[in-house]
C-alpha cells in the first residue's frame, strides 16, 4: 500500500506537458516555507494500492494523446521507494514518461532501482551552503549534492528547482556559487527559479504551527530577473516559474 496526500489527474503547470501527479505523504525536511505542512508527518494519509493508481492513470489517458506523463511528487516520494517499485515497473510497461520531484535526502538500493524506470528527475536545491541549508530545512545538504552528482554520472536528465527566498537564498555570492557548482553538468536540462510566497501560511495556522517567515516578502520582478541573469551565464535554460 502507498501512503499519498492526493492525486491530480490533469496537471498543466510546474512540470512538462499535461500530467497525472501523485503527491506522496511524509518528508524528512522541515522547510521553513513548506507549502504543505499537513503532508510532512505520516498521519492523515490516504492509503491506495498500485492497482488503484493504475486505474486512475488509465482513466486519464484521453488527456494526453500519444504521450502519457506522470509525476511522483509530494513531500518526499523516495521515502516510499520500495512500495513504488512495482508501480514504476507497470507504468513503464504501459509506456508512461515518469518524473520524480524530490529533495533527494534519502538514497538506498530501492531508490537506485527506481532510477532505472525514471525518465526525468526534478531536484529541489534549497541552498548550496550546508549551514544555510540546515537553517532552512533542519538537515544537511550533503546527500542531496552527492546524488546530484550521481544523477549526472549515470546520464539521467534532470532539472533543478530553486526557491528564491529574500534574505535566505537570493544573495549574489550564493547564486554565483550555485551557477559555478552546476555549470558543467551535461544532463542538467533546465534550472527553474521559484519565487517565494506566503499563500500557504493559512495551512500552518490551521495546524496550530508557527510560521517563522511571514515577514519575508515575495521577491520583486527585478530581484527575480537579477537572479536569472546570474544563473544563466553558463546554464543555458534558466526560467522563472511564476
Amino acid at each position: 500500500m502507498l501512503k499519498i496526500h492526493s492525486i491530480e489527474t490533469f496537471w498543466t503547470h510546474e512540470w512538462p506537458w499535461i500530467r497525472v501527479v501523485v503527491f506522496m505523504q511524509w518528508c524528512k525536511l522541515k522547510c521553513l516555507y513548506c507549502h504543505n505542512p499537513d503532508s510532512i508527518n505520516m498521519s492523515g494519509w490516504i492509503e491506495i494500492t498500485k492497482e488503484e493508481i493504475i486505474k486512475k492513470v488509465k482513466q486519464s489517458k484521453a488527456y494526453f494523446g500519444k504521450k502519457w506523463w506522470i509525476t511522483f511528487s509530494g513531500w518526499e516520494c523516495l521515502l516510499q521507494a520500495k512500495e513504488l517499485l512495482p508501480l514504476f515497473e507497470e507504468l513503464k510497461r504501459l509506456e508512461y514518461h515518469i518524473a520524480i520531484d524530490t529533495n533527494w535526502f534519502i538514497y538506498n538500493n530501492d531508490v537506485e532501482k527506481l532510477l532505472w524506470f525514471t525518465d526525468l528527475v526534478l531536484l529541489d536545491i534549497k541552498h548550496l551552503y550546508d549551514e544555510n541549508h540546515k537553517k532552512l530545512t533542519g538537515v544537511s545538504n550533503e546527500n542531496i549534492l552527492k546524488f546530484a552528482n550521481h544523477i549526472e554520472k549515470i546520464n539521467k536528465l534532470f532539472w533543478i528547482r530553486h526557491v528564491l527566498v529574500p534574505w535566505y537564498t537570493d544573495d549574489e555570492k550564493h547564486l554565483f556559487d550555485l551557477w559555478s557548482y552546476f555549470k558543467d553538468f551535461k544532463n542538467l536540462e533546465r534550472l527553474e527559479i521559484l519565487p517565494y510566497h506566503t499563500i500557504w501560511v493559512y495551512k500552518w495556522r490551521e495546524l496550530w504551527m508557527s510560521y517563522w517567515l511571514e515577514w519575508v516578502k515575495t521577491p520583486t520582478n527585478e530581484e527575480l530577473m537579477k537572479a536569472k541573469t546570474i544563473l544563466e551565464k553558463n546554464i543555458e535554460k534558466v526560467f522563472i516559474r511564476r
